[in-house]
């Protein structure tokens, strides 16, 4: 093979698995769970994700392991594009379907509850990488059975009790209001966070009580419990290594916004792209079609960024041994 045409191999092959290595190392960006009314996920972490105190948490644990409770904010389905119902089969709701999280479906009455109760309520959805989208959130009807396996047809899917489009992220949450219709005993609230910019949806179950009154059903109240806390700042600061998704830098302690619009334009600077406010809530009701399914939208463009720039470096190379072989050639004539 000709000088040329080997050098042009040796660069051709050495560029790709760089730029295939750029483009798929970044982590599965995982995004937030309900917070107020605290969700199973949260709450149990918040517990303690390798020694929860409630039988609840420690049952899922045991079913599930404590690697669920690190990765609190990441039950998700990567391709649902609204198809919730065609996606998580009844049972799996808490799960959203998968494995890991499956000690998040066990049918037991005694999970960590928020006492509320009928009326005005506003919902705080703990977040760790902002997106578009739309907030639906969904209350059990009356007759909830919290012993068997939560199923579509337990939920009041014709009225949410909270709907919201590309709320602002503010103090580590998105906080939006609702309202919680008339009910008794023990329900739950089931949340679905749809995103606009990929066909990526977040999902969370919240148990609750109306306090001690029995359901309609005539069964007897579930057993009290303490009030469930959401897990601290300092918490998932703390057990940031432990987690296998990414926080995506998120400042949880206040300024999202501008920490997150920060960061997004210097990966946009450097991918040579506009990319830098592809995750910036956009006004109420916006939509675009920008990020990759089941990552942070400025996770493609800081990856294609990284390739070009390898891509340049191999080619600098190339170039470089390419006019020394010619050299070389030129002076063995």
């Amino acid at each position: 093979m000709p000088a040329r045409r080997k050098v042009a191999a040796l660069a051709a092959v050495g560029v790709a698995p760089l730029a295939l290595t750029a483009l798929s190392a970044s982590p599965a960006a995982a995004h937030g769970t309900l917070g107020d009314p605290v969700s199973r996920v949260a709450a149990c972490y918040a517990e303690g994700a390798e020694n929860p105190t409630s039988a609840a948490c420690k049952a899922a644990v045991a079913a599930g392991g404590s690697q669920a409770l690190y990765d609190w904010n990441g039950i998700r389905d990567g391709a649902a594009g609204g198809k919730h119902q065609e996606h998580i089969p009844d049972g799996k709701l808490c799960s959203a379907n998968s494995d890991e999280f499956k000690g998040m479906d066990l049918a037991r009455a005694d999970w960590p509850a928020t006492k509320v109760s009928a009326g005005s309520y506003t919902f705080k959805y703990k977040v760790t990488a902002p997106h578009k989208g739309t907030f639906n959130l969904y209350m059990t009807k009356q007759g909830y059975d919290p012993s068997k396996p939560l199923a579509w047809s337990d939920l009041d899917l014709e009225h949410p009790v909270a709907t919201k489009t590309d709320p602002a992220a503010e103090g580590g949450y998105y906080t939006f209001s609702g309202s919680l219709p008339e009910r008794t005993g023990r329900q739950l609230i089931y949340s679905i966070w749809q995103r606009s910019d990929s066909p990526e949806a977040f999902y969370s179950c919240s148990d609750v009580t109306y306090g001690g009154a029995s359901s309609s059903s005539g069964g007897a109240a579930a057993p009290s419990t303490s009030a469930p806390s959401v897990p601290s700042d300092e918490q998932i600061a703390k057990d940031a290594d432990k987690s296998t998704v990414d926080h995506s830098g998120m400042d949880m302690s206040g300024d999202d916004a501008g920490a997150t619009h920060e960061a997004h334009e210097s990966a946009a600077a450097a991918a040579g792209s506009d990319a830098g406010d592809a995750n910036s809530p956009a006004a109420q009701g916006g939509s675009e079609n920008l990020a990759e399914t089941g990552g942070d939208s400025t996770t493609p463009y800081i990856a294609i960024g990284g390739a070009a720039a390898l891509a340049v470096g191999a080619a600098g190379l190339f170039a470089s041994v390419r006019r020394r072989a010619i050299a070389g050639g030129r002076h063995s004539r």
